[in-house]
């Protein structure tokens, strides 16, 4: 099962806190995260590296797709 959360515009934690909500509900899969500025990135990534997801990150124009992996 697959998930999309659009974090495009929110400021941290706003992106993290949606991710965080998004894989609590996902006990496996692919969650693809948007954001569109390097620290909801860089913080979305860490997060779930932390809870042992696994994070490609791809660029599109302004925005990064960050697909989370478990």
């Amino acid at each position: 099962m697959d998930k999309m959360v659009d974090a495009r515009g929110l400021l941290c934690p706003e992106p993290v806190l949606l991710t965080k909500r998004a894989i609590e509900k996902l006990p496996g899969g692919t969650v693809r995260v948007i954001v569109d500025n390097n620290a909801a990135k860089e913080n979305v990534t860490r997060l779930s590296e932390t809870l042992g997801w696994t994070v490609s990150i791809s660029p599109e124009g302004s925005d990064y797709v960050l697909a989370l992996t478990k």
